[in-house]
């Protein structure tokens, strides 16, 4: 009687981070710092948020509306879309007097993956098993140019540098692609993998290599800037402001955080708290903002008007409340 084959554990994959192309488009930036807003930085978020799920085209007006819910004045979100369709991000379809907008399939390519990532990051912990993903790769002082993108590219991917050319990552199973990282530089490496031996500190080690105090202050920040939105639980007009700006904070997180496990963290680490801030506030708000996009995109069509759509007023009623929580959004 023979036995039964032996069963083969199904190995746990890492998630994808989003596309670091995506990143320069979004306005993130590497410190995890917001910056200032730009009007294509928060149309690029209503776009990937209710544009892409929506099938993919809207109304000029319905855009103009959510963006001026958010302080971008018509002005500008018009000339936005116009460089947008310049660059070849967005298709332009004229019917009569009003505008659709359409993904390019190049944008689509992009804001699916990266969508994807920034719902799904922080909502599971990845196991680590103690090993350490080690690169050497030194550049040339002179070489500045070079210095400077493989850094860049680096961090993007998660990896933290400890000084005189050695980088380090905890997952292991990134090594495809800090090798693909490498050979697009065409730049000479040793990668390897390593555990600590009897001295030293795994924190410790983290602790060096990545910054990990401002990304603590980001997350704090993050969770104090959107407690209203478990107390408040805003509809229409101000749910579709709040959804938008909810999401444009928190995508930057998968971008520059490491996504480090939990052994590497303090116990305090806010990472978690926020992750779970963000799932409960976008289930809260998604179905009334999505609700308000749908009456909005059917009143700015050829006949029916947006207060027998909505039973609302146009943009510019909303809450001002939402509007003192964007604060310093570009005009």
């Amino acid at each position: 009687m023979t036995s039964p084959p032996a069963r083969v554990a199904t190995p746990v994959l890492p998630p994808a981070r989003p596309p670091a192309s995506l990143a320069p488009m979004l306005g993130v930036r590497q410190d995890a710092s917001a910056g200032a807003e730009t009007s294509r930085g928060l149309l690029l978020t209503v776009l990937g948020e209710f544009v892409l799920p929506a099938g993919g085209n809207a109304w000029t007006q319905t855009l103009v509306s959510l963006l001026d819910l958010l302080g971008v004045r018509e002005k500008s979100t018009r000339q936005t879309l116009a460089r947008m369709h310049d660059r070849g991000w967005l298709h332009r379809e004229r019917l009569g007097r009003q505008t659709r907008w359409i993904l390019t399939d190049d944008v689509r390519r992009l804001l699916e993956p990266g969508a994807k990532r920034i719902y799904e990051f922080g909502q599971t912990a990845r196991p680590w098993n103690g090993s350490w993903l080690v690169l050497l790769a030194s550049v040339p002082e002179r070489d500045r140019h070079a210095r400077y993108h493989l850094g860049s590219r680096l961090n993007w991917a998660g990896l933290g540098t400890i000084g005189q050319g050695t980088w380090l990552s905890p997952w292991i199973e990134d090594e495809p692609n800090v090798a693909e990282v490498l050979r697009r530089l065409d730049l000479d490496a040793t990668i390897f993998r390593a555990e600590l031996g009897a001295l030293g500190s795994p924190q410790a080690l983290a602790q060096a290599a990545w910054d990990l105090p401002a990304l603590r202050t980001n997350y704090e920040a993050f969770l104090a800037e959107t407690d209203h939105l478990v107390r408040s639980g805003p509809t229409g007009a101000d749910a579709a402001a709040s959804l938008a700006l909810l999401v444009h904070r928190w995508r930057r997180f998968p971008f520059v955080d490491p996504d480090l496990p939990a052994e590497l963290l303090p116990s305090d680490w806010p990472g978690p708290a926020a992750a779970r801030r963000f799932a409960e506030a976008r289930a809260a708000l998604t179905d009334h903002a999505r609700r308000w996009w749908e009456a909005s995109e059917a009143a700015f069509g050829p006949t029916a008007t947006f207060a027998e759509a909505t039973g609302e007023p146009r943009a510019g009623a909303v809450d001002g409340d939402v509007r003192r929580r964007v604060g310093s959004t570009t005009r």
